[in-house]
């Protein structure tokens, strides 16, 4: 059944929450988008059931290489910039690198910290059954967990960088074991990034719990993408990114245009001008 149902004047929103997105397992495919921001996060509110404050802000907001170096206070900062800007979409912030791995209690005790201070409804963590226990401690203890598997890109450097996962046959059974893992320890969705398409279908298939696809085909209950990718705002975006708007072309012409009217003094006119 649909999220995005009639409401009559005057009923308040409410958050989609966890349940609600578990419950679409095989059902309507469930959209999700990242955002930074509270502004653009209230254009992605009206459409998206879930709204990733993902650890990518590293590279599309502040110029990392990657997402290895964003901290749990840039992920809060702006998780709290996300769920100010929204009112339905359920809100999930990545814990970053170096947050979660040490321990299940040290993971808690920042999942804790990202949720207190954002007032989001759920983190996200990369990893499969090695983070299966993990995943368990913190669900049991009231926070709920998005998994991450397939491309994580937190451990490129150990993957040698971006590469599709699933390309040789022989390592499908380890993903989907990672799948099943995470499914069984309490998580209640897991994004799976940058697998082949039948490796896609067999890890859906696999588990009770939607999958969130990311360059991993369409057999996924969902579909997650970066919002300056799809906006058109990165000049190389990755293969499995369709370009829904050229926002890229048309910032620059703007601040050309803004840029010879300041110095032609056309700017500004009489129009913004105070008399």
């Amino acid at each position: 059944m649909s999220t995005q149902t009639s409401v009559q004047p005057g009923t308040p929103i409410r958050r989609i929450t966890v349940p609600q997105l578990r419950a679409r397992k095989g059902g309507e495919p469930i959209v999700s988008l990242t955002s930074y921001h509270s502004h653009t996060a209230a254009i992605v509110d009206k459409y998206a059931d879930f709204i990733l404050v993902g650890d990518s802000l590293g590279m599309v907001m502040h110029g990392m290489e990657s997402t290895v170096g964003v901290t749990l206070d840039m992920m809060i900062t702006h998780g709290k910039a996300v769920v100010r800007g929204t009112k339905r979409a359920l809100i999930v912030v990545d814990m970053p690198f170096g947050t979660y791995e040490e321990s299940p209690s040290v993971a808690f005790r920042n999942a804790a910290k990202v949720m207190t201070a954002t007032m989001c409804q759920a983190v996200k963590l990369e990893g499969g059954a090695r983070m299966a226990d993990t995943i368990r401690f913190l669900v049991d203890r009231g926070i709920p967990v998005m998994a991450h598997i397939g491309l994580t890109p937190q451990s490129t450097n150990v993957m040698g960088g971006f590469k599709t996962q699933g390309r040789d046959e022989a390592t499908w059974q380890h993903h989907i074991n990672d799948a099943i893992a995470v499914a069984e320890a309490g998580a209640f969705a897991v994004v799976v990034e940058g697998v082949v398409e039948p490796l896609a279908n067999k890890i859906t298939q696999a588990i009770d719990i939607p999958t969130i696809g990311i360059g991993a085909s369409a057999d996924c209950d969902g579909q997650i993408l970066v919002l300056e990718d799809m906006l058109g705002l990165n000049p190389k975006p990755p293969k499995f990114v369709k370009v829904y708007g050229e926002f890229g072309g048309m910032m620059e012409r703007a601040v050309s245009k803004y840029a010879a009217e300041v110095k032609s003094r056309a700017f500004p006119s009489d129009d913004e001008t105070y008399r």
